[in-house]
């Protein structure tokens, strides 16, 4: 674990200034939006530009690695992710703030494709559990940090964008120093979402609605904040708030997960959150805040879980390759939720917000609750363990499975040698005079 630690220091750091540029750039924008008066349904589509660009990104990016090479993709997305930063703050217009978002989305997930197949070639499979959460952190954490320089400067001004540049910039950097061997990316075939459904439709439906909850929060967050009448920090705050409960909550929701039925856990964990979110949209004010912190935050580990809850139903050769296929329906919903939260926002007022949240959550409950009666649970000793992912890119999730593979073997070894241990144990008593 050390070893991989140590090994892989470049690639942390390289991550860590990424995700707080990330972090950064997301809430700025949200409330650079509402400064300049862009219309509820125009931040929406503008915010929902970021995860088209990203679900297409995940598509598409593994091909051109595969044809020019980490290093070189690397270094040319992290240009133009940095350069495309700085054309929102020189024109302000919504067209071109759509498009760079889309540009943005693309580089990004080419940024952390490279990045997560880096780090998996670097991972034996017994510490690929470890490694990955010790990624989880320094992702989560630099999203969630990012949101603190919001206070670096006025969010008119041109430097908050100057400094989203820099951090996208300086994530080359301890990278392209890096000394190990450059991975190979394993080409992937075509998901077959049916199949997957038929699979696991609970599975399926929450990595889709963790999708809706994760991207709705991400790029209208911010809008709503400054839509409740907070200032500026207490925007950077609240963004905060919500993103270092999502990852506190994680934990605990993962070990709940592991231990009983996880179908109960996810009707659980959205039953309250979704309660969460209407009651904010009921009660509103600092309550209401409070209250939406705790709907967005378990709108993030519901994906690990759900990701967990369909491995629990494939066969151990497919669970990698259905890694593709959960990143594009997550992709998919992610990219859906910024613009359909905004549609509520616009009809109801920002307390829509709170209100979309909460309707899509209560509804996966209702989905969760159906599914109880349609088939019977996985017995405890079959069911694999759940890895927290931080994100929803397909080399993460792959990662995740395969570092959930290796946690299965490791115990199934361990049980056939205490089967032969008890065997051999036995076969003394009996040769005994």
């Amino acid at each position: 674990m050390l070893h991989v630690l140590r090994a892989a220091w470049p690639l942390f750091l390289g991550m860590a200034f990424l995700m707080l540029g990330n972090g950064l750039q997301g809430t700025l924008l949200g409330v650079r939006a509402d400064i300049e008066g862009f219309a509820t349904v125009v931040s929406g589509v503008v915010m929902s530009g970021f995860y088209a660009g990203l679900l297409a990104g995940a598509v598409l990016a593994p091909r051109l690695i595969g044809r020019v090479g980490h290093v070189r993709v690397f270094a040319a997305f992290a240009a133009v992710a940095s350069a495309a930063v700085l054309l929102h703050a020189i024109v302000v217009e919504p067209i071109l703030w759509t498009a760079m978002r889309l540009v943005s989305g693309f580089s990004f997930a080419a940024l952390f494709i490279v990045a997560e197949s880096w780090l998996n070639s670097e991972t034996r499979n017994d510490a690929r559990g470890r490694v990955l959460g010790v990624y989880m952190i320094v992702s989560s954490g630099g999203m969630a940090f990012g949101q603190i320089l919001l206070n670096v400067a006025d969010p008119a001004d041109f430097v908050p964008f100057t400094v989203v540049s820099v951090l996208v910039s300086l994530a080359v950097v301890p990278m392209l120093l890096s000394t190990g061997p450059t991975p190979k990316l394993a080409p992937a075939g075509p998901p077959d979402l049916r199949q997957l459904y038929r699979s696991s439709p609970l599975g399926v439906v929450g990595v889709v609605t963790s999708g809706v909850v994760v991207g709705s929060v991400l790029g209208m967050g911010a809008v709503f904040a400054r839509q409740s009448g907070l200032a500026t920090a207490d925007v950077a705050s609240f963004m905060f708030a919500v993103l270092a409960a999502a990852m506190m909550v994680q934990f605990p929701l993962g070990y709940l997960a592991d231990r009983f039925d996880r179908r109960v856990v996810i009707i659980a964990a959205v039953a309250v959150s979704g309660a969460a979110g209407v009651g904010a949209a009921l009660v509103g004010g600092g309550a209401g805040l409070a209250l939406v912190v705790v709907a967005a935050a378990i709108g993030f580990p519901l994906y690990s879980i759900s990701v967990a809850h369909t491995n629990d139903y494939l066969g151990a050769d497919a669970m990698v390759a259905a890694a593709g296929g959960l990143t594009l329906l997550n992709g998919v919903g992610a990219a859906l939720g910024p613009f359909a939260v905004s549609l509520v926002m616009s009809g109801v007022g920002p307390l829509g917000f709170a209100l979309f949240l909460g309707a899509v959550e209560l509804a996966l409950a209702v989905f969760g609750f159906y599914r109880t009666f349609r088939r019977p649970t996985v017995p405890a000793d079959v069911r694999g363990p759940t890895v927290l992912i931080p994100r929803a890119s397909p080399v993460a999730t792959a990662l995740a499975q395969e570092a959930a593979l290796a946690q299965i073997e490791a115990e199934a070894a361990l049980l056939a040698e205490e089967m032969a241990t008890d065997g051999a144990t036995t076969d003394r008593a009996q040769t005994r005079p």
